[in-house]
């Protein structure tokens, strides 16, 4: 049986990540707050917004605006989306 945690995305129990997804206090925090399911969306739209907006990952604005997105996308705000992309339809 794997872990859960209860997702501050999601606002309800869903699998866990098995580490931490990066260094420190802030791992720590999304291993205690963050779903697996919510970690790979964000990973999903992060490449998105990397690719499109041609950003250099390792300038220190780069990552500012990545963290800053990144909480947004967990607290349920309002994120930058890419011009002309349109979320896949629910079924």
């Amino acid at each position: 049986m794997s872990a859960t945690v209860f997702c501050r995305k999601y606002q309800k129990d869903l699998p866990a990540l098995s580490v931490a997804p990066l260094p420190g206090q802030k791992g720590q925090d999304i291993l205690s707050s963050i779903s697996k399911q919510a970690w790979d969306e964000w990973m999903t739209h992060q490449t998105r917004l990397i690719n499109e907006k041609r950003l250099k990952v390792f300038q220190p604005e780069a990552r500012s605006y990545l963290q800053e997105q990144m909480e947004k996308f967990f607290n349920n705000e309002e994120v930058d989306q890419i011009e002309g992309y349109v979320p896949p339809k629910e079924d």
